[in-house]
């Protein structure tokens, strides 16, 4: 058993679709009038895609990228400047 840290290796292609996606996603949950913040950080939290609208496929675009890839996404973002 490797009790060594295991290192991730985060493809950029990844990282640019999946900002792109959380943007449109975004904006669709903004336009049908829903705090966009809590409808992502629930469906990250429980994979229940139904906190997001299906209005312009956000659902279907959302569900292109795994949970896990887009809470990096956002860690990667938030700690950018740092």
């Amino acid at each position: 058993m490797n009790s060594g840290t295991m290192k991730f290796d985060f493809n950029k292609d990844k990282s640019d679709q999946a900002r792109e996606i959380m943007f449109a996603v975004y904006e669709a949950l903004q336009e049908k009038g829903y705090n966009p913040i809590s409808q992502i950080v629930g469906y990250i939290l429980s994979g229940d895609p139904t906190y997001i609208t299906s209005h312009k496929n956000a659902r279907i675009l959302i569900r292109k990228i795994e949970r896990d890839e887009l809470l990096e996404e956002i860690v990667r973002f938030y700690l950018r400047d740092e």
